[in-house]
């Protein structure tokens, strides 16, 4: 079978491998769809994503669909034939963190397509691969595999929303109008905001935030004043960027809350605090999701949410190089997939 894997910085190659086989629990999937997500892109541009380096070839990919091929021993939550959502977190259950409901923060997290660990957690972007059946999640309608694929994103802007508390009649702004930035404005919606902002840098990730719900657009770099005086309760600081979060610490009113969304980079960052201090500002972290990936599986199923109009384009596995190169170009695609032909 084939699977791209990245072997060194600009450097992804569509390998062959052996086909893998069910044990015990376990759920041989074919890909359905798989997402290129901005760590995706950072393992293949930058050889690493934040502080996780690339030190063997990695399989990139978490966000994915599939269909059921043929299930283990003991098997009862699918069976073959069943498009399922997977999720790409198999935390251990068993850590202080897990036991108080934040899986996302488990100590032994072992999350598909990451560097975290060395040797790596191989990622979804193969023709077929071997999942726990805990971590299938099995859909029915006339939902598509590209739509289900976005059950892990959506999830990401779900727990953002939720790390930032209650929204109902809030005033919102979104910084980064990529998908996840989009997906957050979604969700902030969902959870009954009165007014969501989104701000980028480019006008198309604005057009595709305005479909997503948001109230008002702002370019970031045109419209430098709009951040400058307080009024946003809630900002989640999607883009990655050090000069988002500035704007967020000083757009958001006094006792207001700042959720970090976006990985920034690595290096360490200078960073004035006395706005945290003197505004009583908290901030916060957004890392992963925990049940939130069971909400998106059910908000996609329903269309609840519509996540249709954030699809860029699809492209066969064997020509994920140009997906990556796409999906990079935030001037035209806003989630790019790879699928399997």
């Amino acid at each position: 079978m084939l699977a791209a894997r990245i072997h060194a910085r600009e450097d992804l190659r569509i390998d062959t491998m052996a086909m893998p086989e069910p044990g015990p629990g376990e759920v041989l999937l074919r890909l359905g769809a798989g997402g290129i997500c901005g760590s995706d892109l950072h393992y293949y541009h930058e050889g690493r994503n934040g502080s996780f380096v690339v030190r063997e070839p990695l399989i990139p990919g978490h966000e994915a669909s599939a269909i059921v091929e043929a299930t283990g021993p003991g098997v009862t939550r699918v069976k073959r034939g069943d498009r399922v959502a997977v999720s790409p977190s198999h935390a251990c259950g068993r850590c202080e963190a897990c036991r108080e409901g934040r899986e996302q923060l488990c100590s032994h997290m072992r999350f598909l397509g990451s560097a975290s660990l060395f040797p790596h957690v191989q990622g979804l972007f193969r023709e077929r691969f071997v999942m726990g059946e805990r971590q299938c999640y099995p859909v029915e309608g006339d939902i598509t595999l590209g739509e289900l694929a976005f059950a892990e994103p959506l999830a990401v802007g779900l727990h953002a929303v939720h790390r930032g508390g209650s929204l109902a009649g809030k005033s919102v702004l979104v910084t980064g109008a990529g998908t996840i930035g989009c997906l957050t404005v979604m969700a902030a919606r969902l959870a009954g905001a009165r007014k969501v902002t989104a701000s980028d840098v480019l006008d198309r990730p604005l057009e595709q935030a305005s479909r997503a719900g948001a109230d008002v657009t702002l370019r970031a770099d045109r419209e430098a004043g709009a951040f400058a005086s307080p009024r946003f309760d809630v900002c989640y600081e999607a883009s990655g960027s050090l000069a988002a979060l500035a704007s967020c610490m000083s757009a958001v009113k006094r006792g207001g809350i700042v959720v970090q969304v976006g990985t920034l980079p690595h290096e360490a960052l200078p960073f004035v605090v006395n706005d945290v201090m003197a505004k009583e500002i908290d901030l916060r972290g957004a890392f992963r999701w925990g049940i939130e990936f069971d909400w998106a599986v059910d908000y996609l199923a329903s269309r609840r949410v519509d996540v249709r109009p954030l699809l860029s384009g699809q492209y066969p596995l064997k020509d994920a190089v140009a997906a990556f190169a796409a999906a990079a170009d935030k001037s035209r695609s806003t989630k790019v997939q790879v699928v399997c032909a």
